[in-house]
Parts: C-alpha cells; sequence; structure tokens
C-alpha cells in the first residue's frame, strides 16, 4: 500500500509528532529561494535539486522522517523502564517502503543494510527512493552510483553525503532542520525535572514592529570578547571571576540585551550597573586591557570581608558577586526570584534521611548557587580518584548517620542510625563547581594548606546519575533510569579558573570558551589555547552550561504581580476617600438645604 511523505511520517509516530507548523509554530526553519552569501559554499547539487520546490519538499519530508525516526527510538532504547513495547525494525521498514501496517508489540531491533543484510546500528538512507545501506561496506554509496540518486543521510548525525561531490557537504537548511526535528521530538518525549507536565514548545525570537524600529539605530558591536584584565593590586582573583562572568552565556545575553541600562538605574553603589558597564568595555572596538576600578570600588563600599589589598579567595569573591548582583538586580525577591542569577546559577539539592527501623524518608529541600567538592589527598591514595565524576560520586554517595545524628519523628524515643544521601532535584543552566583545594585545620597549631593533587574534568558532563530522579528511579531488574533524552542532562565546560603557588603568595589564571575557540587568560594577558591545555590544567573552580535548555511557559514575575496588586488596592484606596468626600460634600449641602 502506497502513501504520501505525510501519509508515512504519521503512520510512523502517530498523529501527535507530526512536525507541522500548527504543532511547533516557528520550529522549522525557513528556506529562502534567493542567493545569498552562504550560497558561495554551499554544495551547488544542493542548490539546484533546492530550486525545484517539488524536488525540494521531498528531500526535505524524507529528511526530517529519518532524523525524527532516529531520535526516537534512540530515546527508547536508552530508557527501557519507559520503553514503549514497539518493533522499531518494522516501522523502519514503513519508513523505507512507504506503507503503513499496524506494528506488533514485540521486543526492540535495528534495520538492516538491502545488500548485505547486515543489521545497522548507524543507518544510512538514500533521500530519493527506500533504500538504506551500511557505510562501511559501501553499499549506501554503490545504490547512488547504480540509481544515479545524489544524496543520502546518516540517520543519527543527519550528515548529508553528495555523490556528485564524493564527499560530505553541509548545508545550513539541512542543519537547521536537523537540530529543529531533534528538538521537536525530545519536546514531546520528555518532561520537566520535577513537575509532571511537557517541556514547553521552542519559539524563536521573531521581533515586533517597534523592536525592528529600534534595531535599525543600534550599532553593532564584536561577535566576542577578548579583552585582558589589568591587575591593580593582587587583584587576580577578581580578574579570573569577571572573565567567568564575560563567558558565560546566559549574563552576556542579559547585559548585551540591555535589561540593565546604568544610566536609568537609581541605585547606589549598583553591582548590576557595574556588570553593565563591564560588558560595555569588554565588547567595545577598543583592544587594549581593561581596568575594572569602579568594578572593585563598588565590591569594597558593599563588602567589607572583601575590601583592602590582600588577595582573596576567587570563590569567596564569586558568592559575594553574585549576591551582589542578586540584590541590585531587577526582579530580585526573597522568594521565587527571577532575577538573572537565580535563572542562570540557581538550582535545588534535596537531602533524603531514611530510618533504618521503620524506611521513613525525611527529604529536606535546600537551593544551590554552586557545588564545593572534595578533592582526594595525594598521600596514600590513587591519584585516579580525582575526578569530576568520582568527585560527584561521593558527594551524592549514602551516608550514614549514628544513632545521636538522628531522631525519627514515626519511631519510639529508642536510638537507631539512619542512612542520608544527597541529590540534585533541579539542575541550574549553569553549573559551578569549586574544589576545595584550602585545607584549614580545625584543631592544633598546624598552618593551612593547599592541596595540590591533580583533577581530571571532562569537556562535558551528563548530570543524569547525580539528580533525585535518577536515583528514585529503578526499572527491570534494578536498572536506574531516568526520564528524558541525554541531552537534557548534558552540559560543556566553558569557563576553568586556576590557582598557582601556595596560599599566601599564590596566582589565579583562567581558561575560558567562545564557541570552539579557548583562550587563556592571566590578568592583562591574553594569548590563544586549546580545550587540551584546559582540562590538563589544575583547576579550582570550573562552568558548565547546559546544551539545551528547558524552555517553560511564559510566567509573569511576582513582582509585577505584586505591583499590579499594590496598583489595585492603591485604585481602590482612592475611590472610596473619593466616595467618602463626595459623601461629607453631599452631607454639606443638604445641612444648608434643611437650615434654609
Amino acid at each position: 500500500m502506497s502513501a504520501s511523505p505525510d501519509s508515512t511520517h504519521t503512520a510512523l509516530f502517530g498523529e501527535e509528532s507530526t512536525f507541522s507548523n500548527e504543532a511547533h509554530p516557528g520550529i522549522e526553519p525557513s528556506v529562502s529561494s534567493d542567493a545569498s552569501e552562504s550560497d558561495i559554499d554551499r554544495c551547488s547539487h544542493i542548490t539546484s535539486v533546492f530550486a525545484d520546490p517539488s524536488a525540494k519538499a521531498g528531500i526535505i519530508d524524507k529528511f526530517k522522517t529519518v532524523v525524527a525516526w532516529h531520535a526516537r527510538r534512540t530515546h527508547d532504547s536508552l530508557h527501557p523502564a519507559k520503553r514503549r513495547k514497539v518493533r522499531w525494525l518494522f516501522m523502519w521498514r514503513c519508513l523505507v517502503n512507504d506503507w503503513y501496517i499496524q506494528p506488533p508489540v514485540l521486543q526492540v531491533s535495528s534495520p538492516t543494510c538491502e545488500t548485505c543484510k547486515r543489521t545497522l546500528s548507524r543507518p544510512f538512507v538514500c533521500l530519493h527512493c527506500s533504500f538504506a545501506g551500511c557505510w562501511s561496506e559501501g553499499h549506501i554509496t554503490n545504490h547512488l552510483k547504480e540509481t544515479g540518486h545524489t544524496f543520502c543521510t546518516d540517520a543519527k548525525s543527519g550528515s548529508v553525503f553528495c555523490s556528485e561531490c564524493e564527499d560530505f557537504v553541509f548545508d545550513d537548511t539541512m542543519d537547521e532542520l536537523y537540530l529543529s526535528t531533534v528538538v521537536s521530538v525530545e519536546e514531546q518525549r520528555t518532561k520537566f525535572q520535577v513537575a509532571k507536565r511537557g517541556r514547553e514548545p521552542y519559539q524563536p525570537w521573531i521581533p515586533t514592529n517597534d523592536e525592528s524600529t529600534a534595531l535599525k539605530y543600534i550599532a553593532t558591536v564584536p561577535c566576542q570578547g577578548r579583552r585582558g584584565l589589568l591587575n591593580l593590586g593582587q587583584t587576580c582573583f577578581l580578574n579570573v571571576i569577571l572573565q567567568s562572568f564575560i563567558h558565560n552565556p546566559l549574563l552576556r545575553n542579559y547585559f548585551l540585551s540591555d535589561r540593565h541600562n546604568s544610566r536609568l538605574c537609581k541605585h547606589s553603589d549598583c553591582t548590576c550597573c557595574e556588570m553593565d558597564n563591564l560588558f560595555t568595555e569588554i565588547y567595545s572596538p577598543t583592544n587594549t586591557p581593561f581596568g575594572p576600578t569602579s568594578f572593585l570600588a563598588t565590591t569594597w563600599k558593599v563588602s567589607a570581608e572583601m575590601s583592602g589589598y590582600a588577595q582573596q579567595d576567587a570563590h569567596e569573591f564569586f558568592i559575594t558577586a553574585l549576591n551582589q548582583i542578586h540584590g541590585t538586580c531587577r526582579g530580585s525577591t526573597n522568594i521565587s526570584c527571577n532575577c538573572i542569577i537565580h535563572q542562570t546559577f540557581a538550582g535545588q539539592f534535596q537531602s533524603d534521611v531514611t530510618c533504618e527501623k521503620c524506611g521513613t524518608v525525611t527529604s529536606t529541600i535546600d537551593p544551590m548557587l554552586d557545588i564545593s567538592l572534595e578533592l582526594r589527598s595525594k598521600s596514600g591514595e590513587a591519584a585516579t580518584d580525582n575526578t569530576l565524576a568520582s568527585c560527584l560520586r561521593r558527594y551524592t554517595k549514602p551516608e550514614k548517620l549514628g544513632e545521636r545524628e538522628y531522631s525519627c519523628s514515626k519511631c519510639t524515643k529508642a536510638s537507631h542510625g539512619a542512612v542520608k544521601r544527597l541529590s540534585i532535584r533541579t539542575l541550574p543552566p549553569v553549573l559551578s563547581f569549586q574544589f576545595k583545594r584550602f585545607e584549614h585545620k580545625t584543631s592544633g597549631k598546624a598552618a593551612p594548606q593547599k592541596i595540590d593533587a591533580p583533577i581530571r574534568i571532562p569537556a562535558s558532563i551528563n548530570m543524569a546519575p547525580y539528580t533525585t530522579l535518577a536515583m528514585n528511579t529503578t526499572g527491570k531488574d534494578g536498572e536506574t533510569g531516568y526520564p528524558g533524552p541525554d541531552a537534557m542532562y548534558e552540559y560543556d565546560l566553558f569557563a576553568v579558573i586556576n590557582h598557582e603557588g601556595q596560599m599566601d603568595n599564590g596566582h589565579y589564571t583562567n581558561f575560558a570558551r567562545f564557541q570552539d575557540e579557548w583562550y587563556r587568560f592571566d590578568d592583562d594577558k591574553v594569548t590563544p589555547s586549546t580545550l587540551s591545555d584546559c582540562l590538563a590544567s589544575n583547576a579550582y573552580m570550573c562552568f558548565y552550561v547546559k546544551r539545551h535548555l528547558d524552555y517553560k511557559p511564559y510566567m509573569k514575575p511576582t513582582y509585577l504581580l505584586a505591583r499590579e496588586n499594590d496598583i489595585v488596592r492603591e485604585q481602590a484606596m482612592e475611590r472610596e476617600k473619593e466616595a467618602a468626600r463626595m459623601k461629607e460634600v453631599d452631607d454639606a449641602l443638604m445641612a444648608m438645604v434643611g437650615g434654609d
């Protein structure tokens, strides 16, 4: 039974997963048929095919269906606890042959090469017909040559191979289409970390008429800021934290979009104004090092512990700066804060204490802005223990509590033990890790020491194993699982802070990334670097940004709600006062009439 590409797509994924503009407004990239500057490097064969609307529609529909099939199949394979009992091989036959029969309830399987019948964990699909083949044996390329077809695609990565060019080719249209299709599948299959509801569909920003008019008069700025910061006298601790702020994508987007304007702010000694001025200076055409004198002076005024010319701890300044930005930021509240600091760094810890006698679990939720991790000292312990993953495993490892450390509310007064476990309930968009390198002795006259043990950090990390959901979710045979694809829990490294020397005479430097380029910052000196150099450095702090952000439904900020409620109350009071005044006037008039 033949079917059109649209019907095949519906047969594979159901009505709920049809990728249309109505289901996901703005998710499908618009492709202009007009020539652009990118056409210079574009594959000429793709350009010629896209010039024909019908041929272009067929290629795009097949490409979307293949990518969506693999994204959904990958999700169900990784999460067997949530797996649908559908035979994916049968669904693959529906895809490549453009026909549909209700699939039987069987185990998950993989498609096979049409030529050698080998099972394909990474199938390549012809974008002109129903052929699927293997790459290693060249069957997919042989098919293209024999049939005269031009394009095939890798179902896993979405890479497009051109038989005329005899190479993989990059096309911005196909690249955007791949990303939008994968995001759309993830939106349908995933839930938020705590709430039992789906993700908010991604919608691109479309400027209004007023915004378009305002954009015409805005001067362009450099796409990235690579500007050193002058050392103002043992202020390297301040410089490295400011560089981590500058290269933080969420903070950068916030302050460069004029969300806080220092010229309109009415606060005195405002750290948010200092951040606004900092980004203005960093993204100016000037390349000479910048001296953050005003930022330092404001820090001294608002924080006595940070004042003076002594060397300070970078982590302590980081926490101080976050608190000061939070306190002067628009939308700052004590409950459900909507300021940029909490939108960027705020997450939640969950502490579960389980009574060993009755099994009662007592849960406590605490806020978090960063995570401080213990390092294994180099004396008598393997250096391999010092990895970010091992530190996180120790951090979330169950801890035995003594009989005097816990009192169960449901048991008798008899003393008994309990088990405590810490986990991450809510992951923030940006994760900040600090490794406790400075050891302060609590007893005796021993001087504080620095732990110089090396620590290995990854370029990316999956935080799912350390979340509350993963620890509380178990599948068959005790297999731990978690909802949603791995993309929801993956973070990429973008900044690392290093400390060289000892506690009393050390120096801070840092690495930072913009897109795929790494740089090393040593106060006013900025040098190109590499990811390998960054990972080989001895980190004191490191920062990771979430690869895919959660888009929540728009919620009006609490400070706006409070302001609107205040306005309503004030208007009601004014009406009451006006009614009372009019009543007094009426009473006075009636008294005058009665007197006459």
